[in-house]
């Protein structure tokens, strides 16, 4: 039987093994040929070799991930549709908003039959302020993702508070195909149960954007040292191209002052998490966020915000606890919490590695996928 082809669209190189990975091995052994078009690959060798060793075709897409550029949002628009048009898949998935957008609209163009979108967050144009650039980026994006979802045969999203504010703004219609999904999924072989450190420690993994709560984590981190000297804040992220953003001059005036380890951008994030007592992301809102998942099949506690994206993976109390988006003495309140009572370290996150096995396996999420996609 002659194979189908894919073309898989995203705007990080990176993402491809650590989203998606599980996916792309899936998709090959139900005799699906898989393409993936993402930027940067010349300055991403390793990603590319590693993506030919797993038979996987890669195209380097020409796109600016953030800005509004329009002459180069149209060069990415034009290569879209070259690729798409001289490969003639038969299913297009698409995920972060440039590749959706532009992806789907190529797609429609060329009247790709299957074409899929993931909505892994809402970005920086839909969080925020309403007015003054935020505000104006907001109903752009409304309109372009309104005309580009218009063609998909499914949208996925990975957390209710998206899907509801995607129908409230209208830009998806009540008769459209749209499923809920489970995150990303998590490998729970690949990030397994290992014991906690002696000492309470805290960890967060992100971009180094201000919607990430990072300055809310910097700010506790700051309160309890002041008491508690030697517990460990660990920081793994880097700064990002994004507006909002923290810039080189905050980030070292945190290291200087010994609020955070500062462990910078990590291939491998299962020794951070290892060596942390508790995992924390503070953030403003989130699509279904990867490392919070990873955290919980390690094994270890939860303190997130009763965010969109984050709310889905705490029970409160139970395997973590939920503050209050941007409430430091909340997060801080949590902090204390597990550092005057470590035991709820042990039994909360036995309760997150159970919750990863049952809701999270990146098996069970990419097999609700494919089924919708009508490949298995």
């Amino acid at each position: 039987m002659d194979k189908k082809k894919i073309i898989i669209l995203a705007s990080y190189p990176q993402s491809l093994f650590n989203f998606r990975g599980k996916l792309i091995e899936a998709l090959q052994v139900n005799n699906v040929e898989v393409h993936v078009a993402v930027p940067d690959l010349a300055n991403n060798r390793h990603i590319k070799s590693q993506l030919e060793s797993n038979d996987v075709i890669s195209h380097d897409l020409k796109l600016a991930r953030t800005g509004l550029n329009p002459f180069l949002d149209l060069i990415t628009f034009f290569q879209l549709i070259k690729l798409i048009k001289t490969l003639n898949p038969q299913y297009v998935l698409a995920y972060t908003i440039k590749p959706v957008i532009y992806g789907m609209l190529a797609a429609k163009l060329l009247r790709v039959p299957n074409c899929f979108a993931l909505i892994t967050g809402i970005g920086y144009g839909f969080t925020g302020k309403t007015e003054g650039t935020r505000g104006l980026l907001r109903k752009l994006l409304k309109k372009m993702y309104k005309l580009a979802l218009r063609n998909t045969k499914s949208i996925f999203f990975q957390n209710p508070d998206d899907q509801k504010l995607f129908g409230t703004l209208k830009i998806i219609n009540p008769s459209q195909r749209n499923i809920i999904v489970n995150g990303s999924g998590v490998d729970i072989n690949h990030f397994s149960v290992v014991p906690l450190p002696k000492n309470i420690s805290f960890l967060m993994i992100a971009r180094l954007l201000g919607d990430k709560g990072v300055r809310e984590y910097i700010h506790v981190a700051k309160r309890i040292k002041k008491t508690y000297p030697n517990i460990i804040f660990c920081l793994v992220g880097w700064i990002d191209e994004s507006p909002d953003s923290v810039d080189q001059k905050e980030l070292d005036e945190w290291i200087n002052v010994g609020a955070i380890n500062f462990l910078g951008k990590v291939g491998d994030i299962r020794p951070s998490i290892k060596n942390c007592s508790v995992y924390v992301l503070p953030s403003y809102r989130e699509g279904t966020p990867r490392s919070v998942l990873e955290a919980m099949a390690m094994g270890r506690p939860i303190i997130t915000s009763d965010a969109p994206g984050c709310r889905e993976t705490v029970i409160n109390n139970k395997n973590g606890v939920l503050v209050p988006v941007k409430s430091v003495d909340a997060l801080e309140e949590a902090m204390l919490d597990f550092i005057k009572e470590p035991d709820l370290c042990v039994s909360m996150g036995r309760q997150s590695r159970k919750i990863a096995e049952e809701k999270y396996d990146v098996h069970k999420v990419n097999a609700v996928m494919l089924k919708e996609m009508g490949i298995t």
